[in-house]
């Protein structure tokens, strides 16, 4: 699975549907995130996101993200 970059546009699914945004950060370690901990690694790495919405920031697995092209 290819990784994502800063500013790659992405969707993801929430409890509202799907939500689109973008790559605001890629997380390799072991890191806390609004109050919850989440175990990142070279080899699966997190992605902090910026729902265009809302503005609202996630912290998601790559496998959760889908790239969006444009």
């Amino acid at each position: 699975m290819a990784g994502f970059s800063k500013g790659d546009r992405v969707s993801w699914n929430t409890s509202q549907g799907k939500t689109h945004g973008t790559v605001v950060e890629e997380k390799k370690k072991e890191f806390t995130f609004e109050g919850q901990k989440f175990n990142a690694s070279e080899d699966e790495p997190y992605y902090v996101v910026e729902s265009e919405k809302t503005g609202s920031r996630a912290a998601h697995k790559g496998s959760a993200l889908d790239k969006l092209k444009g």
